[in-house]
């Protein structure tokens, strides 16, 4: 099986998701600058998850360029992932809205937390596709990024309940060590290409 349908449903499914968490931004009722206080909250939670779901689509984009094969296992990983990603822009509403609140706070974390597994499932299962030998495989490695992501989210998520911001500030770190570039697959598929 082809991954093209693969990649073009799950752009969709994250452009959705994107469209979805811009829309939940209320439109101030006033003019001026007062009245857009109460909505900074909102829009914070808003920029956190159009961040994360940015990485999400690059570093899918990535994996699948350095996948040859696709499976119904790779089908099924895939959509678990979409739909852990699809339950942002409620956690992200809900947790803006309640200005960061403890529970809305832990709940995003455990969203996270939970796409971070499905990723990594679907990692998993493009390389039992193609082999340990695998482009993939070769790029990811011991991939500490991966690893040490879901630590983050669970001490994000635990100390959510007692400092809030604390769980906040994990959030931005996670984010951040993704933000800058992973090469490995780049670096790999230019090896392969030579």
């Amino acid at each position: 099986m082809g991954k093209g349908r693969l990649e073009a449903f799950s752009d969709g499914v994250l452009a959705i998701i994107i469209t979805i968490m811009v829309l939940e931004l209320k439109v101030p009722h006033g003019e001026s600058i007062a009245a857009l206080a109460p909505l900074v909250p909102a829009f914070l939670s808003y920029v956190l998850s159009f961040i994360y779901v940015g990485i999400y689509w690059n570093n899918h984009h990535h994996m699948l360029h350095a996948s040859k094969k696709i499976s119904g296992q790779v089908l099924w990983a895939n959509l678990h992932l979409l739909f852990w990603l699809s339950l942002l822009p409620f956690a992200t509403g809900w947790m803006g809205e309640n200005h960061f609140a403890r529970l809305p706070s832990a709940f995003y974390g455990v969203i996270l937390l939970c796409a971070a597994i499905a990723y990594w499932l679907l990692q998993r299962a493009i390389i039992a596709v193609e082999g340990p030998g695998s482009m993939l495989a070769v790029a990811v490695g011991r991939d500490w990024k991966g690893k040490l992501s879901p630590v983050l989210y669970l001490a994000a998520v635990v100390s959510a309940a007692w400092l809030p911001w604390v769980a906040q500030a994990i959030y931005v770190l996670a984010a951040l060590l993704w933000v800058v570039p992973d090469r490995r697959i780049e670096h790999v598929l230019s090896k392969g290409e030579t």
